[in-house]
């Protein structure tokens, strides 16, 4: 019954870091391709392993030592569990990137997010709304992050269940989870759902694209919302319209999850949250994940930065309570993409909590923002998962029998 547990323990190895030794790379000849479904790029001969010391030339430590001490001492007890990250759509179009070793040319590798204490990660699979084909486009990203896990098992790890999670921090790897999803992917149709879920998606956006998400949910919207509860996917309201996110919050028996979501409050952007609206999340268990995207921190005009960031998470904080937000820092972009300031690479958390700690956090509070808060909604949806299946099987319902046009 380990994967029931309510709390992991703490982890045995760093996170990310491997509990065994690493087999020897086998040389290649100068130029020669990696083997298919490799995420490097080629080289010329075996790559050193990863270190956590700072190269010679790296600029100096922003933070205080006592300070970096504090957060260390804090992300291996509570590493960061993040809520977004978009690098399935950079490896669709260009997969030779050296993620495991390295990427210059990229704001996420495993060196990255080991030096600001990951340990899980929610890997996006989100499509534009225009895409022709986003089934396929989705199917596409799954293929690329289920190949970049497997590549990298000396750092990530699969993640489908809460007990994944522990399983991970307790060897010291990356828990990786598949999605958010988005709604306009799923072909209107619950047999895609399912099929998702068993190739690993746990997370579905409800975005305002289909036509039973537009303005609140139609009978097939509700049902579909059904289906998500009994399989443990957890459902993502960033980019919901808001009467559909009213809809679901009034009705949902589960936490729900906004995965990219700051106050609307201090920059008016479309994925940003109201404070009507998300503070409707204590009374659901659910968790706001605080965006690091520039365009959405904003404000006054000039560049985004760690502060504004700060910002935004201590407004939500002050709306909804320490317990129901967390960490998005949106990462998985190249590297001429904007970043905010102090916050540029998927390294930075804990510049940001060391922002945080000077405006009086404590680390009960911090450690629900990096790790706790998370961690207890995908263990809720997964526990109701458990609880809902006997009682109810796959529906079949299509949305043609509940929406008739």
């Amino acid at each position: 019954m380990a994967d029931l547990q309510d709390e992991p323990d703490a982890p045995t190895a760093a996170i990310g870091a491997p509990d065994r030794p690493r087999p020897e790379p086998t040389p290649r000849a100068e130029g020669q391709e990696p083997a298919p479904g490799s995420t490097a790029a080629p080289t010329a001969g075996p790559a050193p392993a990863p270190t956590h010391e700072p190269q010679a030339d790296a600029p100096p430590d922003p933070l205080d030592p006592d300070v970096r001490a504090r957060v260390t001492a804090l992300l291996r007890e509570h590493p960061v569990a993040d809520g977004y990250n978009t690098l399935a759509q950079v490896l669709v179009n260009t997969p030779w990137h050296d993620v495991e070793l390295g990427e210059s040319s990229l704001d996420t590798d495993i060196p990255r997010l080991r030096h600001g204490g990951v340990g899980a990660q929610f890997w996006s699979l989100m499509v534009p709304a225009d895409c022709p084909d986003p089934v396929s486009a989705t199917l596409e990203r799954v293929d690329r992050i289920r190949t970049l896990v497997d590549a990298c098992p000396e750092g990530l790890r699969l993640a489908q269940a809460v007990g994944d999670l522990a399983d991970a921090r307790n060897h010291g790897r990356i828990a990786s989870l598949f999605g958010p999803v988005a709604a306009h992917a799923l072909g209107d149709s619950l047999g895609t759902v399912r099929a998702y879920h068993a190739l690993g998606v746990r997370a579905v956006a409800l975005t305002a694209t289909t036509s039973w998400t537009r303005t609140g949910l139609t009978r097939f919207g509700q049902e579909a919302v059904r289906e998500f509860n009994r399989l443990g996917m957890l459902i993502d309201l960033s980019g919901a319209a808001p009467e559909t996110a009213r809809d679901i919050l009034g009705a949902a028996n589960v936490p729900l999850i906004f995965t990219r979501s700051s106050a609307r409050a201090l920059t008016d952007h479309p994925l940003n949250v109201t404070d009507e609206l998300v503070a409707g999340l204590p009374e659901n268990g659910g968790v706001c994940l605080v965006s690091f995207a520039p365009a959405q921190v904003a404000r006054a005009g000039r560049p985004a930065c760690t502060q504004d960031v700060a910002d935004h998470i201590q407004h939500l904080r002050d709306v909804v309570g320490p317990e129901h937000i967390g960490l998005s820092g949106g990462y998985g972009l190249t590297g001429d993409a904007p970043r905010t300031v102090g916050l540029e690479d998927a390294s930075c958390y804990p510049v940001l909590l060391a922002e945080l700690i000077d405006r009086g956090w404590d680390d009960t509070d911090l450690a629900a923002l990096t790790w706790g808060n998370l961690a207890r909604v995908i263990r809720d949806v997964d526990f109701a998962a458990r609880a809902a299946q006997p009682r109810r099987g796959p529906s079949t319902a299509t949305i043609e029998d509940l929406d008739p046009r």
